[in-house]
């Protein structure tokens, strides 16, 4: 029998690459496994329903579910996973020193609905003692689901695709949260500053309090593909996993990096495991957290079950 033909879209990430050289196979399936950056790839899923299966915002997926759409679903493959504190940006000599005074404060953000969105609302409301409902959050995108909040949270959506970092600098926002770091930080010009200044500290202590590595994306097929062929999910989940554990492997030797200092060993200390785990049964806890966010945000219009957003057959991974 022929191979099932599935284009794929993801992210450029390290532990793909036995995936992308074909050292990995995945079995049934002659994989096209396309680079393609998140904005992009989340629209043209969303609008156009482009690939088989994509990398795709674990806040929008959950939106879209509670809201009934299901033509996505998941699997318990995560590629993307990143704390928060990196991310959240004020004006450099703004006054601002703690989470709690941005209370009253404009905060920007790519979407309400987006995932890292999502986890610093979160984080900032259970960690920092900073209610959603105490901030003006302001948007520079549509949402990927159209969905009614409560009437206490307040969003506004800039005009034109204004940048965040522009909004910033301009004093329109108070601080931004959004996955790529600001330009004027990247090239040191000293007019925007981290909020966590040691936010590596601020992330260690987050994880040893809640046990969270905040999840960003899943990888999502289209239903009417596992209708009809329900293996590609865990076929797919099981190349996933085996790319990244050769790519582990081969990795944890030193002098196959291009660093002077090997942190995985760090890494695997710290977290007493490997740090981007997968399947369901390990990141359940990581799910209800991101489903009990969006909840107390206003975005579900219903309560999700962790077991429902993902394919039958991979809820035992």
């Amino acid at each position: 029998m022929s191979k099932l033909k599935l284009t794929i879209a993801c992210d450029e990430y390290d532990y793909l690459r036995p995936l992308r050289e074909g050292r990995v196979q995945v079995e049934g399936i002659d994989l096209n496994l396309l680079t393609v950056e998140s904005g992009i790839r989340h629209q043209r899923m969303n609008l156009h329903g482009e690939y088989d299966a994509c990398e795709y915002s674990m806040g929008s997926y959950m939106v879209a579910r509670a809201h009934g759409i299901d033509w996505l679903q998941a699997i318990p493959f995560f590629p993307r996973r990143m704390f928060g504190h990196s991310f959240c940006f004020i004006r450099a000599g703004s006054g601002i020193t703690r989470p709690s005074d941005l209370k009253g404060s404009r905060i920007g953000l790519l979407g309400y609905q987006n995932s890292l969105a999502l986890i610093v609302k979160g984080m900032l409301m259970h960690s920092y003692g900073l209610p959603v409902t105490d901030v003006t959050w302001v948007t520079n995108r549509d949402e990927r689901v159209s969905g009614r909040l409560p009437p206490n949270i307040k969003v506004e959506q800039v005009e034109g695709g204004r940048r965040l970092e522009h909004l910033l600098l301009a004093g329109e926002i108070d601080a931004l949260v959004e996955p790529d770091l600001p330009e004027a930080w990247l090239h040191g010009k000293g007019t925007v500053a981290r909020l966590f200044p040691d936010c590596e500290k601020e992330e260690r202590a987050y994880y040893e309090r809640t046990r969270i590595f905040p999840i960003m994306h899943p990888i999502v097929v289209k239903k009417e593909i596992l209708d009809r062929d329900p293996w590609v999910a865990t076929s797919l989940y099981e190349a996933f996993v085996e790319s990244k554990r050769q790519y582990r492997k081969l990795m944890a030797q030193p002098h196959r990096l291009s660093f002077v200092w090997n942190k995985l060993e760090e890494e695997r200390q710290f977290f007493g495991k490997d740090p981007f785990y997968q399947g369901l049964r390990e990141n359940r806890h990581d799910v209800e957290t991101m489903i009990q966010f969006a909840d107390e945000q206003g975005m579900l219009p219903r309560r999700l079950g962790v077991e429902e957003l993902f394919a039958a057959n991979t809820r035992e991974t």
